[in-house]
């Protein structure tokens, strides 16, 4: 069978869209009551400005934990200390006249809060740490899914 190949901007532009994407959604914390969000830049798909815990697509061939692992790496440049799966979810919504369709699988993941940067200048127009009286404005669209699971689990205080 002859090998496909399609550039990978292209599969995410399919994601979500032409079939369900399955991402994982990670609430960094420092185990101090504070997690750490990110400004989406002007080069992100949807919601542009929004303020936003990490996430990213699964990709084929490997598991929850490791896209987690891979995921944190990129986007803040620094290793998990404790990984924890806690829900999955539907994401059903509309971008630009068309809907999309993500399965979200929600981790909470602690970090060295000394470690942290922008991996991924491109995505990410600033990164910060927020305490429950602090969080930034405006939120992404799905952040009620994390801020519930960071309430009830005592992360953000």
């Amino acid at each position: 069978m002859p090998e496909i190949t399609i550039a990978e901007d292209e599969i995410d532009k399919l994601r979500g869209i032409d079939y369900i994407g399955v991402t994982i959604n990670f609430l960094v914390h420092d185990g101090k009551g504070n997690i750490l969000l990110q400004k989406r830049s002007k080069n992100c798909r949807d919601e542009q400005g929004r303020w936003d815990i990490g996430g990213g697509a699964v990709e084929f061939g490997e598991t929850l934990d490791e896209a987690v692992i891979r995921e944190v790496r990129e986007e803040y440049r620094t290793e998990p200390i404790e990984l924890e799966l806690n829900k999955v979810f539907t994401a059903l919504r509309e971008h630009e006249g068309m809907k999309t369709h993500w399965v979200g699988i929600n981790y909470t993941v602690l970090v060295d809060p000394e470690t942290v940067s922008i991996g991924e200048p491109h995505k990410a127009d600033e990164l910060g740490w927020f305490g429950a009286d602090s969080l930034p404005d405006p939120m992404h669209s799905m952040f009620h899914i994390a801020h519930e699971i960071a309430l009830a689990q005592n992360i953000l205080r």
